[in-house]
């Protein structure tokens, strides 16, 4: 029989104990159940677990698993160290540690992942195929992306899933260099017959500024799924080519592929970033209707940043009141943003009040925007009582972080960093840099620099954000006509895509930054997004 919920498993398990007779195949289901089930109770597998006379690997991988794909990975590599710790412990084997290596993956836990992989080569497990793949994907969620390459020196033959990993990798990073050795891995393993893997390839150029290849390999697919079209359409919008990402959409639906969550999404994001509100509204009225699909926070998200972009910010508000899902802080946040861009303060700070503040949250991006609600009003000792109780709650500020690969390496650089081998090196070139663009009418936009701070040190700040810091180092490290591309954590600041207009018109250079909402391609002093993002 079936098992279909925890109080079901219990009684098998208590008709187990009643009739003295420990059943392994009547317990391993209950077990398992528990275990793995959504219906199940880890604590309950453990204490099974526990009661074993002898505790042998199915049980101990089992646990383990649950554990690795449950809220909490840490407990994996908990009960792994627990277990090992006794006297006659269960020996890991292949299946053990590949599980240990998804908990790893999940919690970026990159120092005991290399710990786990030091167990793998001692044990002699490295050469196991099995296990190659898992630390293969370990390594590229934690961006490893060096460790990765393992993969090409002991001739791992690499599967679908761990291409994937490696390409989701490559694409948070905007590592194309090696994502492009990945491609050419693909095609000698004959793994583009797998729409996973395309997907994966589509989005890992999109995001690495290349949407022109993934539009190229778009259309040389003959078989495309729903994700395959997700992820052109996607890319497409996140690049400012929404018209076509749109007319893509409307291809879609003519050849019958169903659309799914994501690709309004996607849909929703084009018109977002051009700011057709007229469009992005028949879209999301006819989601239900048309596709069958019930608007999420997502789709709701879309439409509320759209209205708040154009300045519509009481019809912002009303959208979110007549939502029949609950708005999280994300979506608040967008339409505070909003209002302090635009200059009603008041009404932001209201907003801040009544539903983010009172909910005693800990997430440094609510007092971030309130204290920069204050800044932009000038009330900086309000600003300050802000900081104050950040300090008092340990509630750290997320700091401005930028990436670029040059020679098939990502290089990192923090918002006023100085701890690079190059560092004096880059801050002179952005000095030189910064004197040419004054020569073409650059200067400093201190509205950014929301601190009370004299105007000399608000330049000096501005200087030394994490994007200037890399395009510095990619005018230093590459050549006169390579692309530069920088992936950013935040969204870029006013003054930073003021200049990089002018750095791609005075270097002749292509300069793709990739911020938290979207691309911008900075070319002959124009960008992609046309001042709008």
């Amino acid at each position: 029989m079936e098992m279909t919920s925890l109080k079901q498993a219990m009684q098998i398990h208590a008709q187990i104990i009643k009739g003295g007779n420990d059943n392994p195949h009547e317990l391993s289901k209950v077990f398992a159940f528990s275990a793995l089930s959504p219906s199940g109770s880890l604590p309950y597998a453990r204490s099974i677990f526990d009661s074993l006379h002898t505790q042998n690997s199915y049980f101990f991988n089992t646990l383990i698993r649950g554990y690795a794909k449950s809220r909490d990975p840490t407990q994996a590599l908990l009960f792994f160290i627990a277990v090992q710790q006794h006297e006659q412990s269960v020996k890991p084997d292949k299946f053990t540690y590949p599980f240990l290596f998804n908990a790893c993956s999940r919690l970026r836990a990159n120092g005991e992942g290399k710990q786990f992989h030091a167990l793998v080569c001692k044990s002699g497990l490295h050469l196991d195929s099995f296990v190659q793949n898992s630390l293969i994907h370990f390594y590229s969620c934690c961006t490893e992306l060096e460790y990765a390459k393992g993969m090409q020196s002991h001739h791992v033959d690499p599967n679908d899933a761990t291409v994937v990993s490696v390409l989701r990798a490559c694409a948070d990073v905007g590592a194309i260099t090696f994502g492009k050795k990945i491609h050419q891995i693909v095609e000698q393993n004959n793994l583009l017959s797998k729409t996973n893997v395309v997907t994966a390839l589509i989005d890992m150029y999109a995001k690495c500024g290349c949407v022109d290849i993934a539009l190229q390999l778009f259309k040389e697919t003959i078989h495309k799924d729903v994700y395959i079209w997700t992820a052109i359409i996607s890319g497409l919008a996140s690049h400012g080519q929404c018209q076509e990402s749109i007319d893509l959409f409307h291809q879609m639906e003519i050849e019958k592929i169903k659309p799914n969550e994501r690709t309004l999404t996607a849909v929703l994001s084009a018109c977002r970033n051009m700011g057709w509100v007229n469009q992005a509204y028949k879209i999301f009225n006819d989601m239900e209707k048309t596709h069958g699909i019930t608007p999420n926070i997502q789709h709701y998200g879309c439409m509320v940043d759209l209205l708040a972009r154009a300045g519509h910010l009481a019809e912002a508000e009303n959208f979110i009141k007549r939502m029949p899902i609950e708005p999280d802080a994300v979506l608040w946040r967008t339409l505070i943003w909003a209002c302090k861009v635009h200059g009603e303060t008041d009404q932001g700070e209201r907003l801040m009040n009544q539903n983010l503040l009172q909910t005693g949250s800990a997430d440094s991006g609510n007092y971030v925007l309130l204290s920069n609600v204050y800044a932009s009003a000038g009330k900086w000792r309000e600003k300050a009582r802000v900081r104050e109780l950040m300090t008092k709650r340990r509630i750290d500020k997320l700091p401005g972080c930028s990436m670029i690969e040059v020679n098939g390496k990502i290089q990192e650089f923090m918002a006023g960093y100085s701890n690079h081998p190059e560092a004096e090196k880059i801050y002179r070139k952005w000095v030189e840099i910064e004197e040419r663009l004054v020569t073409e009418g650059y200067s400093p936009d201190l509205s950014e620099v929301l601190l009370d701070i004299d105007d000399e040190e608000k330049a000096f700040q501005l200087s030394h954000h994490s994007e200037k810091l890399a395009v510095a180092f990619g005018l230093i490290n590459t050549k006169p006509m390579d692309r530069i591309l920088v992936v950013k954590n935040l969204r870029s600041c006013k003054d930073c895509h003021s200049a990089m207009k002018l750095v791609s018109k005075i270097y002749g250079r292509d300069i793709v930054i990739r911020d938290r909402i979207r691309f911008h391609q900075f070319k002959n002093g124009f960008c992609s997004c046309e001042d709008s993002w």
